[in-house]
């Protein structure tokens, strides 16, 4: 039995130096467990996915560092903003902005800028929210993660699958299917105006199923004119035929937000009166978004496979629009942007062997997509500010986009404990940009700004081309029954997005960009029963290519960063009634070269703690009722990549409980921030404002109540 005098160790150091500590807790606690009881067999305690291959699987047994949140998890936890969910995977940190937004980082900084998104990919149902280079930084939003069955999270780059993009990850939002869940009606109010209702019901018939996941909230937020309105849907229609069946999904969100910005000053979320304020109450957001997909799956008999070959095939249509106020720019332009694409993704899995599996797909798609940015009133400040930023439109141009991808994925059981995995992508994506002002830096009539011209450049209308190959492959090796062990290599990539290539600055042109590229090399191991669920990964990850904007302030793509870490993630039964959980990390975001001038070589990136870590102790006295204190802790880090300036670090405490009343009720209650601490949420710097802070909430109270019928 683990003892608490571990546990009081392990978590007094848990914001120094912890690969050793990791390394000695695993040892000890596998051991330990091997002394007190048999193992169980793997199928015991297997889990299902197609987050990995498309095609059904064992999560348990990929070889990389996949994790995720389950339904019962996320019924607990009943995020009110998806960052209160995704905290509790390892090497996962996402700074919580205002209302819905957030910043993401998965192995990484915290990404910002206009192209960083680009960086992760985020999908629902296994298809991607957005389209290959026309990605969004907070465009989980979309996602039905109120309704969510599960949350996937592929650590590590995922392009044979998933193709650009998918560098550092994916987080895939799998919705609940409501043809198979029972009818469900939710209520949720909480403190500072929140409330949210949602329901799901469906019916089967026969060949026939038809659902529908819902869910409004209201959010009037605890800082001056702020908000939240959003509604989502999800209808589920589901059809078995002699041959094949179709599974087709269809989302809808809408979101209307009243946003407050950044509060300026050292330290200044901790005065509660700056924390409450609104620097910024004329900053809104309003997004709108739907995709329908349609999956079609099936087996088919050939001579080319010893068992029927597998098939899927499944076609979407997707649709964003969005405009917001810029309000972090000087003149607060306001941007409008929308984007609508049709696309499939295609698999086929034959058995060319007993013991070799062969897997290959085609995917394409197709994107409209266009953007304005219109300044309506004078820019203030300084005379230079004034002079280079006029009103009027600033960009509007549009682009059509093309994506077209091949890949195959061999599996091969090389001994009954040794499997070899290779696979490789080849993806194209082309640009036809279409400046549709004039190109340069002048302002929308042409007419020259003074000292020396204008901040906006719009280069002229052209093409651009993108083509990559990814290589992976992976070696996993069954040690028992319930462990493994993996060694896997891959090559990640993203082509720059579209703001990246046509949103200039100054005196740049033309952007001259690469794709990114990253090579990643990983160790994990596995431990999984029914009293211990262990997982270990060791990562080292090389980028090249980075996409960054100079002193000059133009695009350029030659950074270099090192991304390199340890993480465990560990579920553990003290007693049949008491369950410990925690996830962390210790990593090293590093620049491997300066920029111009700028000596950063070797420091760490901006916004990259060293420790991330939580944890969860779950009391379940009785089958009805459950109390669970969570803990989570934020490591300093540094602002900016000189790393003169610095954010301190918090601790932030959450109670969570639920009572099933009857089998049909269930009453769950939460207060966050338990010890009202001040802390920030996101701490950022620049130049022209110093410190600024999102301002974390003060504690805060959440009651619901869930029928089933």
């Amino acid at each position: 039995m683990l003892s608490s005098r571990i546990i009081f160790l392990w978590y007094t150091r848990a914001v120094h130096s912890k690969i050793i500590v990791i390394l000695f807790l695993t040892l000890a606690m596998v051991s330990s467990l091997k002394a007190q009881q048999a193992l169980p067999k793997a199928d015991d305690i297997e889990r299902i996915t197609t987050t990995s291959s498309r095609f059904t699987s064992d999560a348990n047994r990929h070889a990389g560092a996949l994790e995720w949140l389950g339904e019962s998890e996320l019924q607990r936890v009943n995020p009110a903003h998806i960052q209160q969910a995704l905290v509790r995977i390892a090497g996962v940190n996402l700074h919580r902005g205002n209302g819905q937004e957030y910043l993401p980082s998965v192995r990484s900084p915290v990404f910002t800028g206009a192209g960083a998104c680009g960086e992760l990919l985020t999908a629902e149902d296994g298809v991607p929210l957005r389209a290959a280079g026309f990605c969004n930084i907070n465009e989980l939003f979309e996602a039905g993660t109120e309704y969510a069955q599960s949350i996937d999270v592929l650590k590590g780059p995922g392009t044979v699958v998933y193709g650009s993009n998918a560098i550092h990850g994916v987080i895939n939002v799998i919705t609940k299917n409501p043809i198979d869940s029972p009818a469900q009606l939710e209520l949720d109010i909480g403190s500072y105006g929140f409330k949210r209702a949602g329901f799901n019901f469906g019916n089967q018939q026969q060949q026939h199923g038809l659902g529908i996941n819902f869910s409004v909230t209201e959010d009037s937020g605890y800082r001056d004119n702020e908000g939240v309105d959003q509604i989502k849907s999800h209808m589920r229609y589901q059809y078995a035929a002699q041959h094949f069946d179709l599974e087709a999904g269809l989302s809808i969100s809408e979101l209307e937000q009243e946003t407050a910005g950044f509060i300026l000053g050292l330290n200044s979320y901790s005065d509660k009166e700056i924390a409450q304020s609104n620097p910024n109450p004329e900053a809104y957001r309003n997004a709108s978004a739907a995709r329908l997909w349609a999956k079609l799956s099936g087996e088919a008999q050939t001579s080319l496979s010893r068992e029927p070959i597998k098939w899927q095939l499944t076609p979407y249509i997707r649709s964003q629009d969005m405009d917001f106020l810029m309000h972090f720019l000087p003149g607060q332009p306001v941007e409008e942007n929308e984007q609508q694409s049709v696309g499939f993704q295609s698999s086929l899995q034959f058995s060319l062997l007993p013991n070799l599996n062969l897997t290959v797909g085609a995917d394409a798609e197709i994107t409209d997509a266009e953007l304005t940015q219109f300044q309506q009133a004078p820019t203030s400040g300084s005379a230079f500010l004034m002079a280079t930023i006029p009103v009027g439109l600033q960009y509007d141009y549009a682009v059509d986009a093309t994506m077209l991808s091949v890949f195959s994925a061999l599996e091969w059981d090389l001994t009954d404990a040794l499997q070899l995995n290779i696979g490789g992508r080849f993806e194209q994506i082309s640009y036809d940009y279409d400046n549709k002002m004039l190109a340069g830096r002048t302002d929308q009539n042409g007419d020259p700004c003074g000292f020396g011209g204008c901040r906006y450049s719009r280069p002229p209308s052209g093409e651009n081309d993108f083509n990559e190959f990814s290589p992976q492959a992976a070696l996993t090796f069954q040690l028992e029954e319930n462990q493994l062990a993996y060694l896997s290599i891959a090559q990640g990539y993203r082509a720059p997005q579209a703001t990246e290539l046509y949103r200039l600055q100054r005196n740049q042109s033309v952007a001259d960009l690469d794709s990114v590229t990253a090579k990643n090399i990983e160790l994990g191991y596995k431990y999984l029963s029914s009293q211990l669920d262990l997982r270990l990964a060791i990562y080292h990850m090389d980028k090249d290519n980075v996409i960054f904007r100079d002193s000059d302030f133009f695009n350029v793509s030659n950074g270099e960063t090192r991304h390199q870490g340890v993480e465990l993630s560990l579920r553990y039964s003290l007693t049949p009634q008491l369950i410990f959980s925690t996830a962390m990390s210790y990593a090293r975001h590093q620049y491997r070269n300066n920029q111009g001038d700028t000596i950063l070589a070797g420091n760490d990136m901006d916004t990259a703690p060293r420790t991330l870590a939580n944890a969860q102790l779950l009391w379940q006295p009785r089958e009805d009722l459950e109390l669970e204190l969570d803990w989570v802790p934020s490591d300093e880090y540094f602002l900016e990549p000189q790393n003169e300036q610095l954010y301190s670090g918090h601790n932030v405490f959450n109670l969570l409980g639920s009572w099933a009343l009857s089998e049909q009720i269930r009453l769950s209650a939460q207060i966050t921030n338990v010890f009202d601490k001040a802390y920030a949420e996101r701490a950022d710097f620049t130049s022209f404002s110093g410190p600024r802070y999102f301002p974390g909430r003060p504690r805060s109270g959440l009651v619901g109540i869930e029928y089933q019928f």
